[in-house]
């Protein structure tokens, strides 16, 4: 019998399903629209067709791997858990007092977020820490009890526990909540120590409030998911996708439901890299463009660059820093994604001063674009591609969904052309220059402004709408090559099947890092090492497939905030830690221009995380074309490119026809059931032996060869 992964992505548009049958790592790929006011009924949807159109039962799936943005949504919408807190004497306003950073520096109408517990929840016990751990004052168990039981009569269901500096020393904290687990049982439980045992109060607190507060409905829908896959028999391991780039099993997301918040996005950058490095490309700019936002990441030397924290719930965050404040910062491990409100929903409008916007509202998957006949009036991108000839009306998602020309011409021209004056397809070239502007300022944001040249990457481009964009963006930032995997808008979700089980682990210990010795720093590592062996074998992972990656925080003694740098894997030894400090002058030269090696530099977190290597699917080898593309092209149509300012003849491709190393020159529409590939004028499209397109400039013969091979690994 033939078994199968399958990894199921709920977007705000539409939710996608990739089956991967182990054997011979044949794809097949579904897409069906998101239900936001359920998200399991999409969920449900895209697992019964797949079954139902691979026609397999149950039984046959071995591996489930989901990503979702139910977390996410709950903070936004306010639809979060009543939460209670216990805190350090003194210190119960600390989620109300927060940080000073204002989203909108000059905006003196601003209001911040409400903080998360309200303060007459918010209880202080008498108990003391110092920084070292010790106790200055034994914990007062009364005190706590006395909170617990108010908690209960508030009607409170979940519970937070963030007492200060159980960082280092969270006995007083676990005391606290065993106590709680016997005066209020039925609350859920969010311990700081265990959630996010690091300095810094506030972020901690922080993070342990937004577990909390997701928890409760975290839990009721994976325990619905659970239930309905067993009704159409998956019962195979169930994993969720981890904002850190790894996965988790359903018992660790209820647990700690604030590592799965990032989930869909950071699938999508996992995959570019695999589908990159399947091919030598180490330096990768990720660029994922769906229905309603476009995330952009990075891969440098073959990993993706991660952050140490994040907010959930706020706004998108532009180039020029705005939105930073406006949500709940969470300390947890992210893949570090720019993201901006630029999908195929994002409605343009003009604004009370005339000028024509695009985003960050989006029609979403109700009522979607008004060419989708779904009731939106609203012109979106989608609408815009449309009347610009880049999408086809009559095949679009395969010939699932007909798309209206005419309404889409009739909604620009009524609420974007009329106001400014001009043609209905200038209009429409607005709407998707103006989206290609915000998009390549998320690019500029995650490379350049990190010290990165994007000419030394390749642009991986995938999600539904990324490939009719991808080939402008590239142009724009002088980026060599273009990478579309075959079924892009189905990336994500096959990133999550790509993608290997990760737990983090991590432990503040600040000193001087000349004061450390190899032996200690390598008993930390140790402790670390085993809780993720037990764990590991506890899921199953065979010896074979564990792995481990160790780093530490570092910084100059005195400074606010800390960089990364890896630590070897063998037995560490003095000199490694002369080497860790050569490395974090070179890091700290990269991120801020200048380094200071005569200054001490101070250990300030030490972090490893557990991987359970999944297996990889091969990629497939397509069979040698004859160079004559001629029978891939199914139609012409008039295609609007700006650089021609109007229409040109364009030649529309079967995808699915073409063959290794077929060559396609632009301008060029290569459409298959999932996206569209806009190949531009003096580009060249061309197939390598996995189906993956590599878009690159045409070169006149007598030019040398400018493809920077620094983006070759």
């Amino acid at each position: 019998m033939k078994s199968y992964r399958l990894g199921i992505d709920i977007g705000g548009t539409f939710t996608d399903a990739a089956l991967v049958e182990e054997t011979t790592g044949a794809v097949q790929t579904f897409k069906v629209p998101s239900t936001p006011a359920e998200p399991a009924d999409g969920f449900m949807a895209a697992a019964e067709r797949a079954l139902r159109q691979s026609g397999e039962s149950g039984d046959a799936i071995r591996l489930l791997v989901h990503a979702t943005t139910v977390a996410t949504n709950a903070i936004i919408e306010g639809k979060t858990a009543r939460l209670g807190m216990i805190t350090t004497e003194g210190f119960r306003d600390i989620l109300e007092i927060g940080r000073q950073i204002r989203s909108h520096l000059y905006n003196v109408h601003l209001t911040k977020p409400p903080a998360l517990v309200p303060r007459q929840w918010s209880f202080s016990v008498r108990e003391r820490l110092d920084a070292a751990g010790q106790v200055l004052e034994p914990l007062n168990e009364e005190d706590v009890r006395r909170a617990a039981r108010q908690l209960k009569q508030g009607g409170v269901e979940a519970v937070i526990c963030c007492l200060l500096h159980s960082y280092i020393n969270p006995a007083h904290e676990h005391r606290v909540a065993e106590i709680v687990r016997e005066e209020f049982p039925e609350a859920l439980l969010s311990v700081s120590a265990d959630v996010c045992p690091e300095f810094r109060e506030y972020l901690r607190a922080n993070t342990t409030a937004v577990n909390a507060a997701i928890m409760p409905l975290v839990t009721q829908y994976l325990a619905a998911l659970e239930e309905r896959l067993r009704d159409v028999g998956i019962r195979a391991p169930f994993y969720m996708m981890q904002s850190s780039g790894g996965v988790m099993s359903v018992a660790a997301a209820r647990k700690k439901p604030v590592f799965m918040v990032e989930s869909g996005p950071a699938a999508g950058v996992i995959a570019a890299g695999v589908f990159a490095e399947q091919h030598g490309y180490r330096q990768v700019i990720s660029f994922d463009m769906g229905g309603t936002t476009t995330k952009v990441g990075l891969i440098q030397d073959g990993r993706p660059t991660l952050a140490a924290e994040f907010e959930v719930g706020g706004q998108a965050i532009t180039p020029m820093g705005e939105g930073r404040g406006s949500g709940y910062p969470v300390r947890t491990p992210v893949i570090d994604l720019i993201e901006v409100g630029a999908g195929g929903g994002s409605e343009a409008w003009i604004d009370p001063g005339g000028a024509l916007r695009v985003g960050p509202r989006s029609a979403g998957a109700t009522p979607g674009p008004v060419c989708y006949g779904q009731g939106g009036a609203v012109p979106t991108i989608s609408d815009a591609n449309l009347l610009l000839g880049r999408l086809n009306p009559d095949f679009f998602l395969g010939g699932e969904i007909a798309l209206d020309t005419d309404a889409a011409r009739e909604a620009i021209q009524a609420q974007c052309a009329q106001p400014l004056g001009i043609d209905p397809l200038q209009a429409a070239n607005g709407i998707v220059e103006i989206a290609n502007a915000h998009m390549i300022d998320a690019m500029r944001l995650i490379s350049i402004q990190r010290g990165y040249d994007p000419r030394d990457f390749v642009l991986v481009a995938f999600g539904g709408a990324g490939p009719l964009h991808a080939n402008a963006l590239a142009r724009e930032l002088d980026i060599p090559t273009v990478l579309i995997p075959p079924n892009p808008g189905i990336a994500t979700a096959l990133g999550m099947l790509m993608t290997d089980i990760k737990h983090d682990f991590v432990a503040t210990r600040r000193q001087r890092l000349a004061d450390l010795s190899s032996e200690s720093l390598e008993e930390f590592f140790a402790g670390f090492m085993q809780q993720g062996e037990a764990i590991l074998e506890a899921e199953g992972v065979p010896p074979s497939q564990r792995r481990v990656l160790r780093t530490v925080d570092l910084r100059y003694q005195g400074q606010s905030h800390e960089l990364p740098v890896s630590v070897p894997s063998e037995i560490l030894e003095p000199e490694h830690l002369i080497a860790l400090a050569e490395q974090f002058h070179k890091a700290h030269e990269h991120a801020y221009g200048y380094a200071a090696p005569e200054d001490p530099i101070e250990l300030v977190n030490i972090r490893l995380t557990a991987l359970g290597i999944s297996p990889k699917s091969e990629s497939v080898n397509l069979p040698k074309g004859n160079g004559d593309v001629s029978s891939a092209i199914k139609d012409h149509r008039e295609v609007w490119f700006s650089e021609a300012s109007g229409t040109m003849p364009c030649p529309i491709l079967d995808r699915s026809l073409l063959r290794r190393d077929d060559q396609v020159p632009g301008p060029a529409i290569i459409e298959e059931l999932d996206s569209t590939t806009v190949v531009h004028p003096n580009y060249q499209a061309r197939v390598d032996r996995s189906g993956n397109l590599l878009i690159t400039k045409e070169l006149p013969s007598s030019d040398p060869d400018r493809n920077r091979s620094q983006s070759k690994g």
